[in-house]
């Protein structure tokens, strides 16, 4: 009668474990089952294989002893000969285990101990793996806890099943946080650590409030409206771009909801931060334009290859587009990826005229001309001698004031100042060294020869051997600024894919790769 209820007693205790712990029942009985091993090795020896197996209907425990049957016994407590084997099994074969069974034994002091940190260890890590995979697969959501304590600034969270962490930087600036507050907060990372697993909360981040309007809008839950963007300067004010999936459904309106309702709610969580529903556009003007609201633009200028953009705006509009500290244009500059230059109307008309008069005089200069041709020439558009040179003549023969002969004499000379160009190109790539292979690449120019000589790159080799940013140079992030590196051919209007082709075009030369066929190189693009 006492052995029954030991028995219901252990399957209690792994009940109530479980339960307590949330995890499953069968881990805790296979803890149990390996403290029992555990202990019954210290009686019977360490060398000896044994095992313990605990019914899970009845409680029953069963201990005994694997065997390995050998021909030759060498350690009786852990071989059997095979004659002996086979008086046991008679099918019993030269490798395989033999199981003995032991009879049952009172734990002493010692091992009871021992297995009891075995059943804790255990039970510590299948709760630590639950916890992980419970909350693993919750980066992005937005979760609910009590604030269980507050130290060094960092905020520890309660979630019920486990605790989390608000660190002081991904918390709103002047929010405070008492113990049994409750908090809500974007899980943006879950780590497995050695003291367990670690899940870092934050209320900071831009998809926190994207999140907060999936909860509070309808619509953008069922996908009609989508968030394509968010920028935040938490606490203070942020801008987050939508587009509505139903040209009959508004999605400024929508998130904004009745008399505000809707997007006050998200402001009230978080603590009053300002916030502006932008209409997103596949247009990257027209989307630019609408971020840096209120600020009216007059005119943009977008610049694909760097992803920079030019923003006129009118003189007494600076200061808005700017905002205060610069917040209004960083924000829309985070909101759609583009580097953005702000101008004012009266700087813009100072730039292009300095432009004009540096193209006026270039004209002046390499084709001796006078002032008044050199004006007509920029003002008709014109941007380089290079594209007199080779532009119809029909298009200067328009020109106001150029009769035929004049159109044919400007476009001589320009061809004979691209000439001596030439001339003066070559014979500064001979002096640096570049070899005459290099005019072979498809896009390698004479001028081009000589930048690449004066950085090294001398031979078909030394061309195949550059990437893509030692051509065009590149752009990085740095405290919150873009920096942009120079390349070998940087003011060249030389784009990535071309510089791309130009490489891989010196290493067939180079007998690097093999050329593609027009077929292979379609389907490879």
């Amino acid at each position: 009668m006492a052995v029954s209820a030991n028995r219901l007693e252990l399957l209690q205790i792994a009940d109530a474990v479980a339960r307590e712990k949330a995890i499953d029942r069968s881990i805790v009985i296979a803890s149990m089952e390996e403290a029992l091993q555990k202990a019954a090795r210290s009686r019977y020896g360490q060398e000896t294989e044994v095992r313990a197996e605990i019914n899970p209907k009845s409680g029953e425990v069963r201990f005994s002893r694997l065997l390995l049957v050998v021909d030759e016994v060498e350690n009786d407590a852990t071989q059997i000969a095979l004659a002996d084997a086979r008086k046991r099994n008679p099918a019993a074969q030269s490798g395989d285990w033999i199981a003995e069974t032991l009879p049952p034994f009172d734990f002493g002091r010692v091992a009871a101990q021992s297995a009891k940190q075995v059943i804790v260890q255990k039970v510590r890590e299948a709760e630590r793996d639950r916890q992980y995979d419970e909350f693993k697969d919750r980066i992005g959501d937005i979760i609910n806890g009590l604030v269980k304590r507050v130290e060094y600034g960092n905020v520890i969270v309660d979630l019920g099943k486990g605790e989390a962490v608000i660190r002081r930087d991904e918390m709103i600036p002047r929010e405070m946080f008492r113990p049994g507050d409750r908090v809500r907060a974007y899980v943006y990372d879950v780590r497995r650590e050695q003291r367990g697993p670690q899940i870092f909360l934050s209320r900071t981040h831009p998809q926190f409030m994207a999140k907060l309007f999936r909860q509070e809008v309808p619509e953008i839950y069922d996908g009609v409206i989508e968030v394509k963007s968010v920028a935040r300067d938490p606490g203070s004010r942020a801008k987050i771009a939508v587009i509505s999936r139903d040209s009959s459904i508004d999605p400024i309106g929508a998130c904004v909801g009745m008399r505000g309702s809707r997007v006050q709610a998200v402001v009230n969580e978080l603590q009053g931060e300002k916030i502006d529903i932008i209409p997103w556009s596949m247009d990257a003007a027209t989307f630019i334009v609408n971020a840096l609201q209120p600020a009216e633009v007059v005119k943009v200028v977008l610049d694909e290859d760097s992803s920079r953009i030019e923003v006129v705006v009118p003189d007494d509009q600076l200061s808005l587009a700017i905002g205060r500290r610069g917040q209004n244009v960083r924000l829309a500059s985070q909101l759609t990826g583009w580097d953005i230059d702000i101008l004012t109307e009266a700087e813009e008309s100072e730039r292009r005229q300095k432009e004009f008069v540096e193209r006026t005089n270039t004209f002046m200069h390499a084709l001796d001309v006078d002032e008044v041709v050199g004006q007509l020439l920029a003002s008709e558009g014109f941007r380089s001698v290079e594209e007199l040179a080779f532009v119809e003549p029909a298009e200067l023969h328009s020109i106001e004031g150029f009769d035929e002969e004049t159109a044919e004499e400007i476009q001589s000379r320009a061809k004979a100042h691209i000439e001596k160009i030439e001339a003066e190109h070559d014979a500064r790539r001979k002096e640096l060294g570049v070899a005459d292979e290099l005019r072979e690449v498809e896009g390698v120019t004479t001028a081009m020869m000589v930048k690449l000589g004066e950085n090294d790159v001398k031979t078909i080799e030394d061309l195949a051997g550059c990437a893509t940013d030692d051509l065009v140079g590149w752009t990085e992030k740095k405290n919150g600024e873009t920096v942009k590196y120079t390349g070998f051919l940087d003011g060249f209007d030389l784009s990535r894919e071309e510089a791309e082709a130009m490489i891989m075009a010196a290493r067939v030369k180079a007998g690097w790769v093999e050329a593609q066929a027009p077929a292979e190189a379609a389907e490879a693009e």
